[in-house]
């Protein structure tokens, strides 16, 4: 089978196309023909050799998540059959024609969703459940705050807070995304080039943020939070250290009860992942098929124009997921 290879840590160049034996599925997983494959930032990452894949995963194929069709059931797999249309969330190797995944890891594709469309769920929807439902344990008409808002986690997060009942701010870096937030369900958007947004949100105070920045954002988060706030790390692309001028203040922490958190979902057990799947089909796929979230595609390129997608990501302009599609020529 053809697949997509980091042949060497680089730019998008070393993203190359060679010939892998295709896997087969063990006792408790699928075989999947991958019709559409989502780019997600770690995927960049692993690219550059800043972000090893856990044991197992593979070493030199990125890919995240897919959607496709199965083709064949491990032994012990129940509740999916040859033939069943479904997106999943995998440890790597989503740049492929094909992949071996946990039944357990696997959903059905929303009704009258696209491939890519489908394609572009799982890693955004996994991680924002996890980490805003069931960490930050967000509830209906609490403050939320997420970080990067036109990115796949941002519209996801946004959709899904706001369908659940939440007040809904963000953070993007230009007005044209900050317009495409706002459109999305957020209440506010703060263009943070052009305005401080810990006193843009001062007054209204934040009871969950989901932050992938890190840096000079920590120790004004933790001022913009409530007593009884969550703040949860999913990334820190400015550094795992606040500002030397404005040190993290963890008397405010005691003082306001806050709780600070964070999470690495790939790197999480079969059984954990089996977990989260099912609590995801039981709540937020019922919220999907409602038309209340809508999938967001910046941009498809076939699977053979991988390294442009790579180019467009680490661009930064675009606005919600870049999608491959299984097309090797």
């Amino acid at each position: 089978m053809n697949a997509v290879v980091i042949t060497r840590p680089g730019g998008p160049e070393v993203l190359q196309i060679q010939k892998r034996p295709i896997p087969e599925p063990s006792a408790n997983e699928v075989l999947i023909k991958i019709y559409a494959a989502g780019v997600n930032r770690p995927d960049v990452f692993q690219r550059k050799g800043s972000y090893p894949p856990p044991p197992g995963a593979s070493v030199d194929i990125p890919g995240l998540e897919v959607s496709g069709i199965i083709e064949k059931c491990g032994e012990a797999v129940t509740g999916w059959k040859e033939g069943d249309a479904v997106c999943a969330l995998l440890q790597g190797g989503g740049y492929n024609e094909y992949a071996a995944v946990s039944a357990g890891q696997c959903l059905p594709i929303p009704s009258n969703f696209s491939f890519a469309e489908a394609a572009s769920l799982p890693e955004t929807v996994f991680t924002v459940w996890q980490n805003v439902f069931q960490r930050g344990d967000l509830k209906a008409s609490e403050h939320f705050l997420v970080h990067g808002g036109s990115s796949g986690i941002g519209i996801t997060a946004i959709q899904l807070t706001k369908a659940f009942g939440a007040k809904v701010f963000a953070t993007a870096g230009n007005d044209e995304k900050c317009d495409a937030c706002l459109k999305l369900g957020a209440d506010k958007c703060i263009n943070y080039k052009m305005q401080d947004f810990e006193k843009e949100l001062k007054d209204d105070g934040v009871d969950v943020i989901l932050d992938m920045v890190g840096g000079d954002y920590i120790s004004k988060n933790l001022r913009l939070l409530r007593e009884e706030g969550r703040m949860i790390f999913i990334n820190l692309m400015k550094g795992n250290k606040p500002d030397p001028a404005d040190p993290v203040d963890f008397g405010l922490v005691m003082k306001k009860r806050l709780i600070i958190s964070g999470s690495m979902l790939r790197s999480r057990d079969a059984e954990f992942k089996r977990a989260l799947t099912a609590d995801i089909l039981k709540n937020v796929w019922p919220v999907i098929e409602s038309g209340k979230f809508k999938p967001v595609i910046f941009k498809q390129f076939k699977m053979a124009e991988a390294h442009l997608a790579h180019e467009l990501i680490d661009g930064g302009s675009h606005i919600g997921k870049i999608v491959l599609t299984n097309s090797w020529d």
